[in-house]
């Protein structure tokens, strides 16, 4: 079978690559094409263009790039025709991806999404889209199924693909950790992750060094995404005592530090199911907010209180993201152990609703079973 998978962004292309080799298992002379990263392309996915030219975020920066957007848009449609495959699988990145979704399905070729765009937030009319466009919706948290269900689309649970990711992960000992990043292992480290995206990181990190001075018992470590550029990161540190960079290695940073200052994402998730105490962190453009607060529907913006359904870790938006409230919260995770035991017990509640592994191959057994049939049922109708 051919396929063309399209992930816009670092996070979709991890699951991206978990999701092709997935899929080898089930058919080895799998060819794969599309959009993504250096791990799908570790998987063999032969790109069209790197997620870095497609990773613009909030309503202001995609309307000061919206050439650029177009442009990709376009040449990954003439792209998908030249392919021709026999299925295509979109990863999140709904701008892109829906408008994706319409061409696929005005061209008759079966049309999968995994992990779906967050329209159970805000524009929920996307649900009307994704049922005309897409054969099927393969959702990673488990309220999404009801919510697309309730709205008449084809949506099955496959399960979350960070239990996989978390699993198999291989970490090295603390000391090893330490050594490799001349960190003196007696110190106490707080991990800063500032986001996956450069508008991200010039936003967040500035903001979370803030707290530093007042800590000084304990070291800061900042985890670099594989996507961002270090000169980025260290430029912004600039001569911050009492602070190191470490890239690529963020489950590491996590799982030796006594608490964490996250943006608002995916890595929320993570750092919950390594049992890693947590503020939420998020901060964007005045106007991508203003609009955003406008439109979204839904209590929180981390997925742990959103899976959750109550306000387990502390999310800090806007203008309350400050240098008194990040003291006033970390302060709280570092030095308040009934606070502390609430909170792990939260974690203990949120791994258990997730369900166990498996999701990748799940994920994959459904879209290459209804894809052979699919492409049967074209065999068959040709010869008639």
């Amino acid at each position: 079978m051919r396929y063309y998978i399209i992930a816009g962004e670092p996070s979709g292309d991890l699951h991206g690559s978990n999701l092709v080799a997935a899929i080898k298992n089930n058919d080895a002379k799998a060819v794969f094409r599309g959009c993504g990263g250096d791990m799908m392309k570790k998987q063999g996915v032969d790109l069209l263009f790197h997620h870095r030219r497609m990773a613009f975020m909030g309503f202001a920066e995609v309307a000061l790039n919206i050439d650029k957007v177009l442009t990709n848009i376009k040449k990954c449609k003439q792209d998908i025709l030249d392919f021709a495959p026999d299925a295509i699988i979109l990863i999140d990145y709904p701008g892109f991806n829906l408008r994706i979704a319409r061409f696929a399905h005005n061209h008759n070729i079966k049309v999968f999404y995994y992990i779906s765009p967050q329209v159970w937030a805000w524009k929920k009319h996307r649900v009307n889209q994704i049922r005309r466009y897409v054969d099927k919706m393969l959702v990673i948290f488990p309220f999404e199924e009801q919510f697309y269900r309730n709205n008449n689309v084809n949506a099955v649970y496959v399960g979350n693909p960070l239990l996989d990711e978390l699993s198999k992960e291989r970490r090295g000992s603390s000391d090893d950790f330490f050594k490799r990043n001349k960190l003196n292992k007696n110190d106490k480290l707080i991990a800063l992750l500032p986001g996956s995206r450069r508008q991200e990181v010039r936003k967040m990190l500035s903001a979370m060094l803030e707290v530093v001075p007042e800590f000084p018992d304990y070291h800061f470590v900042v985890a670099c995404a594989p996507s961002i550029d270090e000169d980025l990161c260290k430029s912004i540190i600039g001569n911050t005592p009492n602070v190191s960079l470490v890239k690529a290695q963020t489950y590491d940073v996590l799982q030796n530090s006594y608490a964490a200052l996250v943006t608002s994402g995916t890595a929320t998730l993570e750092t919950a199911l390594l049992m890693i105490p947590e503020v939420v962190c998020y901060r964007t453009s005045r106007t991508s907010y203003l609009i955003a607060r406008y439109f979204a529907k839904v209590k929180y913006i981390s997925l742990v209180n959103l899976i959750l359904d109550k306000p387990v870790v502390k999310e800090l938006i806007q203008g309350d993201l400050n240098k008194e409230n990040l003291v006033v919260e970390l302060n709280k995770l570092l030095n308040n152990p009934k606070h502390q035991r609430k909170l792990l017990e939260d974690y203990d509640t949120l791994r258990q609703r997730l369900g166990g592994e498996g999701a990748s191959q799940r994920a994959a057994d459904i879209i290459t079973e209804m894809t052979e049939m699919s492409v049967q049922f074209k065999s068959q109708h040709s010869l008639d």
